[in-house]
Parts: C-alpha cells; sequence; structure tokens
C-alpha cells in the first residue's frame, strides 16, 4: 500500500489550501482515511477521519468547522479541504489508512491506522 499526500505550501493566515493523498495497492474503497499533523517536537494529532463510503466524517475540535474532509473512491484519493487557516495550524500533514474494514465510524486512534503517507508540509504566516 501506497499513499502519496500532496498540496502542502506556505499561506497567510485565512487562506485556504486543499491536501490531497491518493492511495494505491489496496481495495482504497473499503477503508476509512484519516489525516493528522505532527509539529516538530510535539505528538502527532489527529485531524479528521472520513469513513471508507464516505457518511460519516469526524473532525478535531481545533479545525471543526473549518476543515472538510472528502473522498473519491473511483480517483482512490481523499481531500482535506482547509479554510481559515491559522498559523497553529503550521505541521507536516500525513494522511493514513484505517486498519480495519468497512469501519462504520471513522476513528481518532492513531494505532488505528496502519499505512501512512509520507507527509505534506503546511506553513501558515501571520
Amino acid at each position: 500500500v501506497q499513499l502519496q499526500a500532496s498540496g502542502g505550501g506556505l499561506v497567510q493566515a485565512g487562506d485556504s489550501l486543499t491536501l490531497s493523498c491518493a492511495a494505491s495497492g489496496r481495495s482504497f474503497s473499503v477503508y476509512g482515511m484519516g489525516w493528522f499533523r505532527q509539529v516538530p517536537g510535539k505528538e502527532r494529532e489527529f485531524v479528521a477521519a472520513i469513513s471508507w463510503d464516505g457518511s460519516s466524517t469526524l473532525f478535531a475540535d481545533s479545525v471543526k468547522g473549518r476543515f472538510t474532509i472528502s473522498r473519491d473512491r473511483g480517483k482512490n484519493t481523499v481531500y482535506l479541504q482547509m479554510k481559515g487557516l491559522k498559523p497553529e495550524d503550521t505541521a507536516v500533514y500525513y494522511c493514513a489508512l484505517d486498519r480495519r474494514s468497512y469501519r462504520g465510524s471513522p476513528s481518532s486512534w492513531e494505532t488505528e491506522y496502519n499505512y501512512w503517507g509520507q507527509g505534506t508540509q503546511v506553513t501558515v504566516s501571520s
């Protein structure tokens, strides 16, 4: 399984950015996907997740109302649309594949994901 995250960059506070994560090597469509982020010196934290069929989503309180997660099962891609970006959103963003297929409710637990992308840097300047 390979996960390729892309779309990161340098933006100003208040701007929008959309991250993409393309999956290959597995029947992606039956697995939920998640986004996590990490700042140097801190633990990786949950950002958002989507169920295998896209019917259920979950967000960290810090991004609720600003971020949206979606997936295109035909393209094996999951997206993280970020609006109203803040300097505290600066981090390396990782996409991850749920270890369990057909999970009804997406998980925020890092241990429930067993494949990870390489990360994409998002930097928000004030």
